[in-house]
């Protein structure tokens, strides 16, 4: 099924890890400055990534990404022109997906890192029970009681800092395509309900619903009650195209029609790997996975020029496999011959 080209990836095991770090990194004030020119400067004295300009993103650069380690290996080894390939993805904010284990953690860690130089967190709720109908990413809470427990921890870590949030990619759409089995779905919808509640009881936190991409539910109509259901109402608005290749200008023509029938909500699209848009062809059932020949998309940026596109993010990190297909690591694993790929294309 379409459905189930999200095969997820996600690199569960890094985020618990590097949010410890992060917490210590954030308490240093010097480590990342505290605001807009000084936090830009240290980055650069240091040969880390900087911070992009605030007006154009308002999301955090992880100096310390994989695509930053990597741009630091390939110097080391003296091969410039790959770490200026790497270095397209290190420069960007990319979002950072909760894993299973510390969420309370790692929510601190990323809010605080980034608050340390006036910006806001990019954070991916992954861990919604039956998560990824058993493919790649399989996996998530053990039940809606863990579910639950888990997303409190996450709320906690977040705090009263900045933060946007894209819930839950592939739930929805998953109920859709009946990939989730109807038993599930009540269940799901009354925890999807209850995570937009809570996220929108922190003062400063923004909530997009994953309503998936116009070549996955291609009834846009399907998705509405579905997005209803799952509190489209309170949310902030809705995310597209997370982790796939679909171009940007399908998927804003989707979202607008979509966006008309869930009471003019907005909308993101995620841009990390539609440069090329999807691979072509219609005879390999996996073309959502690893599909040669892509290539970045639009910078992350809240300068859409439209009202209705709240923003173009990296949602999806790119140079992440998206599972053991086509020759690439599990799902979420650092894979650099990917991720230069992706950036020499965009050239």
């Amino acid at each position: 099924m379409y459905g189930s080209y999200t095969g997820r990836r996600r690199h569960v095991a890094r985020a618990i890890s590097a949010a410890g770090a992060l917490l210590s990194l954030a308490t240093l004030s010097g480590c990342f400055g505290s605001s807009g020119s000084s936090d830009s400067d240290h980055a650069a004295s240091a040969g880390r990534p900087k911070q992009r300009p605030k007006s154009t993103v308002p999301y955090w650069v992880n100096p310390d990404g994989s695509a930053a380690e990597q741009v630091a290996a390939y110097r080391k080894k003296g091969e410039e022109d790959d770490a200026q390939l790497i270095q397209k993805i290190a420069e960007q904010p990319v979002a950072e997906w909760l894993g299973v284990d510390d969420p309370e953690g790692q929510a601190r860690g990323f809010t605080e890192a980034a608050a340390q130089v006036n910006r806001d967190a990019l954070l991916v709720f992954y861990e919604i029970p039956h998560r990824d109908c058993g493919q790649y990413s399989k996996g998530g809470a053990a039940d809606g009681d863990a579910y639950r427990a888990w997303l409190d921890k996450a709320v906690r870590g977040i705090g009263d800092r900045p933060a946007t949030v894209i819930l839950e990619p592939d739930a929805l759409p998953h109920v859709v395509d009946g990939c989730t089995p109807r038993q599930f779905h009540e269940e799901r919808y009354d925890l999807l309900t209850g995570a937009v509640d809570k996220l929108k009881g922190l003062p400063r936190t923004r909530v997009y619903l994953d309503a998936g991409n116009p070549h996955w539910i291609k009834d846009l109509h399907r998705m509405v009650q579905p997005l209803k259901r799952a509190g489209i109402a309170k949310a902030d608005g809705f995310a597209l195209n997370t982790s796939n290749y679909q171009s940007t200008e399908e998927n804003t023509a989707y979202g607008k029609r979509l966006s008309a029938l869930v009471g003019g909500k907005p909308f993101v699209i995620d841009t990390s790997r539609n440069g090329n848009g999807p691979a072509p062809g219609k005879n390999d059932p996996q073309a959502w996975c690893n599909p040669t020949g892509r290539a970045l998309g639009e910078r992350p940026t809240t300068e859409t020029g439209d009202k209705l596109v709240d923003a173009y993010l990296w949602i999806k990190r790119p140079g992440e496999s998206d599972g053991t297909c086509k020759g690439g690591p599990r799902a979420g694993q650092w894979w650099p011959r990917y991720a230069l790929d992706l950036a020499r294309n965009a050239e």
